[in-house]
């Protein structure tokens, strides 16, 4: 096994303030984040802001700002989400730090000195909402294929990256390389773009001055992209030969929207090839969120702040719904309805009432004292083996990124309790003293199909999952620190411990 993670997300824009999609890349990142370190690995994660470029200069024009008293102010907006949204991320980078220019500037001179970048002149159409050229054939009815909107035509003189070379190398690469690009339908599609041919790329802009300078050649700031894009490797130290580097250099996931896949799956590594470092070893693309059906637009007033959600249902709850509601990878609907029905419904009648109706028995009936399980009889050794299967099956979930399928695994989990507990019935085996042996084990049972409920939800509700941890494991300190290998086995609850007689972990969210 791989004994070490990177993971990032895309660096956002900081001409707007956070909603529902910063928020989605963010919490997933997150979780995969949990569960490698769960697993024993030395995890890095990254996320952070990107502050230079045509969009930030006119939002900061038109607010009466220079650029950097825009990003200085809107910043705050995005750190904040590591505590709202109880982020682990390792690092925080700006694309305006003096760092970040080192780095920008040393990966430009590197494809400057091979001849990959060259001077010559730009003429051609611009999309400034997604900083993306286009070539006429490209335009979906004369506007930007991506988002839909006008572009602009330009002309002026530009550095050029040789991205047409790098053509057959990127084919190669997907070929020996086949989850490089993460879900298959998104991975055909960059396939399809590239063998359709490459064009030489823009890498810097003489009617723009908010952005990194191209070295030695004044007038000219780099591409806003080819910027943003190098905040992976600034992040982990380059150009300086970091221990981060050499330890955590190439990614492993960079987690993105499907809108920027083409960047990452194609400009990026082969920016990288360029100069000589290795490109990543994989880019997942997730799909949109819609509101109630609709697209997500100021206009309608329907974009969903996270800081607003985590207020209103808890941090735990939002988190949950995000990564439960919808497969990883396709578009979702956000619906508050929805989000209070799961919430509900899973976290509450299932997990928290598996959990709770155990304690409750367990200080009745025993004074609180985990009880020692006799032999397993048929209906326990169903369970233990859901218990024991459901591990792995979280495992292969997280492999794959199916995130909705992990959290689907441990519910199925929580389900199978609930009902051994109504099908054992321990309330009725309570009244017959000759039973008190089979009533300690199905209270055991219970208790220790919550127990691995609440570890593997640890990536997930990392707040929810510590409390239920301390109630099930006194003493046992962070449940983050726990491993899965270790923690995850059947038949970890310690008998002959104190447990609390409730643990009222998701309350019911009344509508």
């Amino acid at each position: 096994m791989k004994e070490t993670f990177y993971i990032t997300t895309p660096i956002y824009y900081v001409n707007d303030v956070p909603h529902i999609g910063h928020a989605y890349t963010t919490i997933a990142c997150d979780a995969l984040a949990r569960w490698n370190r769960m697993l024993g690995k030395r995890v890095f994660f990254l996320t952070g802001t990107d502050e230079h470029g045509e969009k930030v200069q006119k939002t900061a024009a038109a607010k009466g700002l220079s650029p950097r008293e825009l990003a200085d102010q809107v910043v705050t907006n995005f750190e904040g989400l590591t505590p709202a949204l109880t982020i682990s991320n390792t690092g925080f980078i700006r694309t305006t730090s003096l760092r970040h220019y080192a780095s920008v500037q040393d990966l430009f001179r590197k494809s400057l000195a091979n001849g990959d970048i060259y001077l010559g002149d730009y003429e051609g159409w611009y999309c400034v909402p997604d900083e993306a050229y286009w070539t006429e054939l490209q335009l979906a009815d004369g506007n930007c294929p991506t988002c839909g909107r006008p572009v602009e035509k330009r002309k002026e003189p530009s550095y050029f990256f040789r991205l047409s070379k790098y053509q057959e190398p990127l084919l190669d690469y997907y070929r020996s390389h086949p989850s490089f690009i993460r879900p298959e339908s998104r991975r055909n599609e960059v396939v399809a773009f590239v063998e359709g041919g490459l064009n030489d790329l823009s890498v810097s802009r003489t009617s723009l001055s908010w952005g990194i300078p191209v070295p030695e050649a004044p007038g000219h700031v780099i591409y806003v992209w080819y910027d943003a894009l190098t905040n992976y490797i600034t992040g982990l130290g380059y150009p300086v030969p970091t221990t981060e580097f050499g330890t955590f250099w190439p990614a492993d996931i960079h987690m993105v929207g499907k809108d920027i896949l083409r960047f990452h799956a194609v400009y990026w590594p082969a920016f990288l090839m360029s100069a000589g470092i290795a490109p990543p070893l994989g880019v997942f693309a997730h799909g949109w969120w819609t509101v109630e059906g609709q697209k997500m637009s100021k206009s309608l007033g329907n974009v969903i702040d996270p800081y607003e959600m985590v207020r209103k249902y808890g941090a735990d709850a939002f988190r949950y719904f995000l990564l439960r509601e919808v497969s990883f990878g396709l578009d979702g609907d956000f619906s508050e309805r929805e989000l209070i029905k799961r919430a509900n419904s899973e976290l509450a009648d299932k997990l928290g009432n598996l959990l709770n109706r155990s304690l409750g028995m367990l200080g009745k009936y025993f004074a609180g004292v985990v009880p020692s399980p006799a032999p397993p009889e048929p209906a326990d050794a169903v369970l233990a083996n859901c218990g024991r299967e459901v591990v792995p099956a979280v495992a292969a979930a997280m492999d794959e990124v199916a995130l909705h399928k992990a959290l689907g695994a441990i519910l199925d989990l929580v389900t199978k309790g609930n009902e051994y507990v109504q099908s054992m019935q321990p309330w009725a085996l309570a009244k017959d003293p000759s039973m008190r042996a089979r009533l300690g084990t199905v209270l055991y049972n219970a208790l220790e199909a919550s127990r691995v409920a609440a570890l593997l939800m640890a990536p997930f509700t990392p707040t929810a999952a510590q409390r239920l941890w301390e109630a099930l494991v006194p003493g046992g300190g962070p449940v983050e620190n726990a491993r899965i290998d270790r923690e995850g086995a059947w038949g970890g609850l310690a008998a002959g411990a104190t447990l609390p007689q409730a643990c009222i972990v998701f309350p019911k969210i009344e509508v």
